[in-house]
């Protein structure tokens, strides 16, 4: 049990890709150590292990616990943080040492990918209560809720998703990884028969690609903020070849809401009733499809250690 209440607990998550686990851990332990960081470090092993790591750190006393990888890192700790025996899961700070090929949440608050500043920012401690979303479903033995910071992607967006971490793999570099995955994907726009729920209205029909964010959605909810207890959703219809290079450019200037066939939303719920065939990612991890989803946030339910 830590009886040190300002120690922190860090799991380094090694980056996807990198020949240099080793020597990327040193150099911010070294920074760590000569700034006088008092923290006890683990370093996840395989799929699964940063969740299992997080819990272990909030059920033993951390109350500042650091990720040191990307998004599905941050999930991974948060779905940990969440599921452990803490009561009060707000008085755990959760801080971030962006270190992966997806940063979009540590992104949305700028942090730095310079690890130095990184430290810095967690040592100043500025902290801030933020929503965290909620995904429940039936697995056929149990009920399952998993939680996400940034969003749910269904379709389309989920692929180019699960395809860039396979690329990531192979390439490994950030940016051709993402458009290696987009390239293979953005001549299919395959369509999915999905049907949702959302403020009580129902949303049918044949949907490229769903998202529902609390945070931005790697652009696709850009109006989404991780603090406010609501959910913002894109629904995109599928384009035209050229409504899609429109599309595109209007996403990289977070103007996707004003495409003519993306429709948002903005609610507390969302319920998922049927998507056939499409892949569901919560923050970069994908999931086993199981329908209907239950898709919520649970306002100011973590503490964030930001800029």
């Amino acid at each position: 049990m830590n009886t040190e209440p300002e120690r922190w607990g860090i799991i380094y998550n090694p980056k996807a890709g990198t020949r240099k686990v080793q020597k990327r851990w040193k150099e911010i332990k070294d920074y760590m150590d000569s700034r006088g960081v008092a923290y006890d470090y683990v370093q996840s092993e395989g799929f699964g292990a940063v969740e299992r790591l997080a819990g272990v750190l909030a059920n033993n006393g951390y109350r500042t616990i650091v990720i040191v990888g990307g998004d599905g890192a941050l999930n991974d700790a948060i779905n940990g943080i969440m599921r452990s025996n803490v009561l009060r899961k707000e008085d755990i700070a959760l801080g971030i040492i962006p270190n992966g090929i997806g940063n979009d949440f540590a992104d949305y608050w700028e942090m730095s990918d310079d690890y130095r500043e990184a430290v810095d920012c967690l040592i100043r401690g500025r902290r801030r209560k933020i929503d965290v979303g909620t995904c429940q479903y039936y697995d056929g033995q149990k009920h399952v809720t998993r939680y996400f910071l940034n969003a749910i992607n269904i379709g389309l967006g989920a692929r180019i998703v699960k395809t860039t971490d396979q690329c990531k793999r192979f390439w490994g570099v950030k940016y051709l990884s993402y458009f290696m995955a987009f390239l293979s994907l953005i001549f299919e726009r395959k369509l999915y028969r999905m049907h949702l729920k959302i403020n009580g209205e129902h949303v049918r029909g044949r949907i490229m690609t769903v998202c529902i964010g609390s945070a931005t959605g790697y652009g696709q909810v850009p109006s989404a903020v991780p603090y406010n207890g609501w959910l913002d959703v894109s629904v995109i219809y599928r384009p035209e070849l050229r409504q899609l290079w429109g599309g595109l450019w209007m996403l990289i200037q977070g103007r996707i809401l004003n495409h003519r066939l993306v429709k948002p939303f903005r609610t507390r719920e969302v319920k998922v009733l049927r998507a056939r065939n499409a892949v569901v990612d919560l923050d970069g991890r994908i999931l086993d499809r199981h329908f209907p989803l239950n898709i919520g946030i649970l306002h100011e339910a973590i503490t964030l250690i930001i800029p």
